[in-house]
């Protein structure tokens, strides 16, 4: 499990940009419901009723046993899989809605996506691979905005690597530099560190917090360990597809404990 580094104090600028950023809710899910498999028995609730709001400049951890539904959860938010029941809004526009190529298009300009698997293109440079976004969405591409980019995740050195030159940590801070290029409203992050040694997690955890509290971008995390979730302000709960409680600045111990109450062998609802 990670060791979590001492967090900011209540006086740094970047809490203070954090606790300061827009109201506005960017993700908002009503009443959203997922099943798998056919009907009857066989038939699989992976979220039975889920209401939640994501807002403006927060940084939300996402946690649950296994198969509680946290990863459909993260799915749906972004529109990679369709809902069969509910409403979800992107800064009010309704995926569940859209056609696939408009759903297509709002996911390529208003959304970013880190996964467990870095997902680089290996012949592509990390500039490469940061500019991918941008050319499929038909933009131009902005040199500065590229460097900025690579500058931001540490890596304004290594634009010119291929991925197989990096560690598994730069090459998921590429990966965070190409979700981040097109300015999307929100970032969707399942299981960012998974695939990473402690150290790196905790650099990479704490530069998904830096582009939260530093320059006002809203995250969602799923997370498995009660250490990387408390790098964020707020975690949610769920088992059996269903919302069973939250916390606001959480330490990983208080997580554990949550987590604790919601393992198979009660999975009873956590109060809020």
């Amino acid at each position: 499990m990670l060791k979590k580094k001492t967090p900011p104090t209540s006086s740094s600028p970047g809490r203070g940009l954090a606790r300061a950023a827009s109201d506005d809710e960017v993700v908002s899910l009503t009443d959203v419901r997922k099943s798998y498999g056919k009907d009857g028995a066989a038939r699989i609730a992976a979220l039975d009723g889920v209401s939640l709001s994501f807002r403006a400049g927060t940084f939300t951890a996402i946690m649950g046993p296994s198969g509680s539904g946290k990863s459909t959860l993260l799915q749906c938010a972004a529109g990679l899989d369709r809902v069969d029941a509910g409403r979800i809004l992107l800064a009010g526009e309704p995926l569940h809605r859209l056609p696939e190529r408009a759903l297509t298009r709002l996911r390529r300009e208003r959304m970013g996506f880190v996964f467990q698997s870095f997902n680089l293109i290996p012949a592509l440079t990390a500039r490469q691979n940061v500019e991918l976004p941008l050319r499929l969405a038909g933009r131009g591409i902005d040199p500065v905005a590229v460097d900025r980019g690579l500058a931001q995740v540490g890596l304004a050195d290594r634009g010119r690597h291929r991925p197989a030159e990096l560690s598994g940590g730069q090459q998921q801070r590429v990966a965070i530099a190409r979700a981040l290029v097109t300015g999307p409203q929100v970032l969707f992050a399942d299981e960012p560190t998974g695939a990473l040694d402690s150290r790196t997690a905790r650099d990479v955890l704490t530069l998904l917090r830096g582009v939260v509290e530093e320059h006002g971008h809203t995250v969602v995390m799923v997370t498995h360990d009660p250490v990387a979730a408390s790098y964020a302000r707020r975690v949610v709960f769920l088992a059996d597809g269903r919302v069973t409680g939250e916390l606001a600045d959480p330490t990983a111990e208080s997580v554990a404990l949550r987590m604790a109450a919601l393992e198979p062998d009660g999975n009873e609802t956590v109060p809020c």
